[in-house]
């Protein structure tokens, strides 16, 4: 079978390979693996083109200076793989209300969208707000042995955990 056409991929050899990716992105760039910095960038570089005054006189973007980067050519890459993906194992598709979504809580595309605006805006807020996300922290912060990194990954999980429970029941 062809890894790369399967539907689904085995947890611990895609573990495995994000361990390894990040082990080599550390040695060959000196940089960690980490994605919600990105979006902070990218929302620099469109208000540079809306606002650049606003842009100059940030504190945040004075010393982050928003452009194209190995951090964001890193989401472009996931999002093309991603794509890429889905393509080779002929899962690609738009679902607007995904079955289980649909099954759980509701068929409505509207609620579905307004739980993903608000899911998404507040784990913007909170990534930026815990200095990093889940692959920030999780992947890169723990394999450095960060205790705060730790901290996160177990709030990530003990979070997932709660809300399986709201969703689910026990």
């Amino acid at each position: 079978m062809n890894v790369f056409s399967a539907y689904q991929w085995s947890p611990y050899a895609v573990g495995i390979g994000i361990g390894l990716l990040n082990i080599i992105a550390l040695i060959l760039s000196n940089k960690v693996l980490g994605a919600s910095t990105t979006y902070v960038n990218v929302s620099g570089m469109i208000r540079k083109w809306i606002d650049p005054e606003y842009v100059k006189n940030n504190p945040f973007y004075s010393s982050n200076v928003p452009n194209i980067d190995w951090g964001f050519m890193l989401v472009l890459g996931i999002i093309l793989g991603a794509f890429i993906s889905s393509l080779l194992s002929g899962d690609f598709g738009l679902v607007l209300v995904p079955p289980m979504w649909a099954n759980e809580i509701s068929d409505s595309f509207f609620v579905r969208f307004i739980v993903a605006m608000f899911g998404g805006i507040v784990l913007g807020i909170g990534s930026r707000w815990a200095g990093g996300c889940t692959s920030g922290h999780g992947i890169s912060g723990t394999s450095q042995m960060s205790i705060i990194s730790w901290v996160a990954a177990m709030a990530f999980f003990i979070g997932g955990i709660v809300t399986a429970f709201l969703i689910y029941g026990i």
